[in-house]
């Protein structure tokens, strides 16, 4: 069975700093590619970052300089830093592989 699990979400104020992590289970992890994508109420779901098996690092340009995609094959575990948080970046945060996704941690930017 098949199973993402997000977790690291939370408030966190303008200019701070969450890290996400997505625990991957029923599947062979470490020959796959990961994504994080985001949605924020009222709007379509959006790609945020993904990184392939080898390691190689995609990133959505709102996101460019600020986020960072990782991966522990160790852990099954993708991980999503995010710093200098603004605002905008407040979203239900999911974790992706072609028709899996993860349940969601939200994450809330706000002072």
């Amino acid at each position: 069975q098949v199973q993402l699990v997000e977790s690291g979400g939370g408030l966190v104020q303008p200019g701070g700093s969450l890290r996400l992590s997505c625990v991957v289970s029923g599947l062979s992890f470490r020959f796959i590619d990961m994504g994080w994508y985001r949605q924020s109420p009222g709007k379509a779901r959006e790609f945020v970052a993904s990184v392939t098996a080898a390691g190689s690092t995609n990133y959505a340009d709102s996101v460019k300089g600020r986020f960072t995609i990782s991966r522990d094959s160790a852990k099954n575990t993708v991980y999503l830093q995010m710093n200098s948080l603004k605002p905008e970046d407040t979203a239900a945060y999911y974790c992706h592989y072609l028709t899996y996704w993860g349940k969601g941690t939200l994450v809330t930017v706000s002072s």
